[in-house]
Order: C-alpha cells, then structure tokens, then sequence
C-alpha cells in the first residue's frame, strides 16, 4: 500500500513540476522583448565592455613595456604568511640609508622613535636622534634655534624644498622613500632590480646630460647615478658589503618603512587562527549536541482505526 502511494504521489509531483519548468524557461526567450528593452540591455553589454577594456589598458600601462624588464621574484625572507621582517637586515639597511640615501631622499614620515624595538635600543636610538641639528623655535625672543635631535623628531630632509632638490639633480626631484616600496609596481624586487640594474645603454638609445640607463626604469632614463657598489660602506656587524648586499638590506629597510605594522599583522593573523580553529570546533559540538535528537529521532505513522 504504502509503495503504491508513493509511486502515485511521485508522479503528480514530476508531472506538476515538469509544466512550471517549461514556462518559466520559455519567459526567457529574447523574441517577446521590446526594441527599447534590447537596445538598453545592448547599451549596457557596450559600456561593460568598454569598462573592461579600459581597466585591462590601464593595467597594462602601468607594467613594463617592450623596453622595460619585468623585476624579477625574489626569495624574501618575509615572503611566507607567517614569516616575518629580517630585523638585522632592516639595521643594514638603516645603515645604508643613512650613508648613501640620505644625500638625496628625504623620509619625512619615519621618526627616531619608531626605530625602537624594531632595530635599535632606544639608547641606540637616542644616539642616532642626537646626530642630527634639528632647527626649533622660535624661543623667547622669537628666534629659531639649533638643537640635537630627540627621538619624537623626523627624519631630517636633505633639501629646504622641492625646488633646491631639483636645482641640485639637474632638475629631478628625488622622491620621498618613506611609502616607496608600497608606491612602486613590483615592491621591494622593484627596488633590489632598480638599485642592481644599471648597464649601458643598447643601441638606439640617446641618454641626455646627466640620465643613466636602467631597464627596471619606466623609460629606461634615469637621472639617479648608481649609488651602491661594493664595499661603498662598512656595515658595524661585519657583513661582507657587496652591491647585492647593500640593495638587499636597503630594500627590506624601506619594506619595513612602508609597512612598519607587517610583523603585528602577520602576529594576528597566527592568534585569529588559533582562535577561530577553536571557536569552529565549539560550535560544531554543540551544534551536534542540539541536533542529534532531532536528526536520529523516528516519526511513526499509526492511522487511526
């Protein structure tokens, strides 16, 4: 009995689902719209594709052209999801910065204390500060006055302003290195291939007075001299001081500048893990302790007779 409703039960189901299906399916036909309804639809695949277009032309402006390089993936240490900065190589690099970049570029939002802990002693820190003459004021008398730096104090700019930086490198303006690394297309492998990069120019190439070749540049034509070569410093840990080095530390240097909460972020993401790893396996408990009695519960049909 109960095998013969089932079936006749089954079949008034597929058969009232069967006609709602072709309906539906047949309301779709494009042969019943208007013109105007077309004719919008149509305007609306026009300006998506134009969209797409335009975003996929904008992507590849921004990338190397014919007669730029691509820079190339390097293994950084703090490439992995949990990995972290190289601390002493962010020292390094302080170190390079502060000998050879410092000539030029300016890192206006990078202060002494945020040297601390990361890779100096606030002694260490204090010491790097009190190197630099900071102009203050002005004092009681409404004068300004040279004092040694402090920790709260910035990085001090090489240049008054942008138009001494530009008389002063044949009319380029160095840029700002503190955001640098987030700023350029490839990160710090932009960066370490820039700093490394530089060659002759091939032929065909006209360089005016005062540019350098360098094919990670857009336009191959820089105004920047290389600026590491090997043993141009003396790291204070002893590290071997090549170019390759030096570009090395630098670059994670400046990664460090441009995300200087990298290490805190990749801290959370460890403690969200943990966390969330136990909170699933909580809800899955008493998810399955609150409905085991009703999913392993029987309904028993007993008609009346």
């Amino acid at each position: 009995m109960a095998a013969t409703v089932s079936r006749i039960c089954g079949a008034g189901l597929l058969k009232s689902a069967s006609t709602p299906s072709i309906t539906q399916i047949s309301s779709y036909s494009t042969r019943d719209w208007s013109r105007s309804r077309k004719a919008l639809l149509g305007s609306l695949g026009v300006l998506a594709g134009g969209a797409g277009a335009l975003l996929f032309a904008l992507d590849k402006s921004v990338k190397a052209s014919e007669l730029e390089l691509h820079p190339p993936k390097n293994p950084w240490n703090h490439n992995g999801p949990f990995s972290s900065l190289d601390h002493a190589s962010i020292r390094r690099g302080y170190e390079v910065y502060k000998q050879v970049c410092a000539a030029c570029h300016s890192m206006r939002f990078i202060a002494y204390r945020n040297l601390v802990g990361v890779s100096h002693t606030e002694d260490e820190a204090k010491a790097e500060a009190e190197e630099q003459m900071i102009t203050d004021g002005p004092d009681e008398s409404g004068n300004f006055f040279q004092r040694p730096g402090k920790l709260s104090d910035y990085f001090p700019n090489p240049y008054p302003n942008e138009e001494a930086a530009r008389a002063a490198n044949n009319g380029a303006f160095p840029p700002d290195l503190s955001y640098i690394v987030s700023a350029r297309h490839g990160g710090e492998d932009y960066i370490f291939s820039l700093l490394t990069g530089y060659c002759d120019a091939p032929a065909g190439i006209v360089l005016r007075e005062g540019q350098y070749y360098n094919p990670y540049f857009p336009g191959g034509a820089i105004s920047m001299a290389q600026a590491l070569f090997n043993e141009v410093i003396e790291y204070s840990d002893g590290t071997p001081a090549t170019a390759s080095q030096l570009a090395k530390d630098v670059a994670t240097f400046l990664k460090w500048t441009a995300e200087p909460e990298h290490d805190d972020r990749k801290k959370m993401l460890i403690k969200s893990i943990g966390i969330f790893t136990i909170l699933i396996a909580l809800t899955y408990y008493i998810k399955r302790f609150k409905w085991t009695v009703i999913k392993s519960r029987k309904i028993e049909f007993r008609p009346k007779k």
